[in-house]
């Protein structure tokens, strides 16, 4: 059941990648009236909510965007950075959105980052004590519980990344229609591609939930 399960969720992930990637690239193709760029869009959002000390900066790669708040950094692909359109625009609208809870230390963007150390040291693990638990989980049973909490400490962030991603593209979207920036029609299109980019973090956190239920299966059943 559970190969059933993760097959599954292995399609589904493909399906919204693949619709997202198109969506991004159909609206890439619809330009702004106002012909903003990606960086312009940013930076009027970050002027605009009176944030100042935050960077636009152009990066390398496709869907590549990111806001990092240890550098304070609005980092934008160049298919966002330089082009006006209204993917262009949705994208680096979110982006300004997580600037945005950064300023305003948005709780959940704050359990976050606190999270970041945990994660990042139970990513960097949790396969090795896995593998190791599950072909220990009948002589070292503690093994395996080891590995479960490491991959919880994973799927508690994918968890927490929802309410910060969605969020983020609320706060871009009611920005985008508020300035006039988009008008009906562009606004519908910017809401439906930030729509299935967030779908992407619903189906990862659904898969490694189903994972985590899955470990803690085989730990439950080592007394059978």
């Amino acid at each position: 059941m559970y190969i059933v399960i993760f097959i599954g969720f292995m399609i589904l992930s493909l399906i919204v990648s693949q619709v997202l990637k198109s969506k991004f690239r159909k609206y890439s193709a619809v330009p702004i009236g106002n012909g903003y760029t990606g960086k312009d869009i940013a930076e009027k959002m970050l002027r605009e909510n009176g944030i100042y000390d935050v960077k636009v900066i152009s990066v390398e790669g496709q869907l590549t965007d990111h806001y990092n708040p240890e550098t304070k950094t609005v980092n934008l692909s160049q298919d966002v950075y330089y082009k006006s359109s209204i993917s262009a625009a949705a994208v680096a609208a979110h982006e300004c959105g997580h600037a945005v809870q950064h300023a305003q230390a948005y709780s959940f963007l704050k359990l976050r980052s606190a999270l970041v150390p945990a994660v990042s040291f139970a990513s960097n693990w949790v396969q090795w004590v896995l593998l190791a638990g599950i072909l220990l989980v009948n002589t070292f049973p503690q093994l395996l519980l080891a590995g479960i909490v490491l991959f919880a400490a994973t799927t508690l962030f994918s968890f927490v990344t929802l309410p910060v991603e969605i969020d983020a593209s609320r706060r871009a979207l009611v920005w985008l229609n508020s300035t006039g920036l988009t008008n009906n029609e562009a606004q519908a299109k910017a809401q439906d591609a930030l729509k299935w980019a967030a779908y992407t973090y619903v189906v990862a956190a659904l898969a490694s939930l189903a994972t985590l239920l899955y470990y803690i299966m085989i730990f439950t059943g080592r007394r059978d």
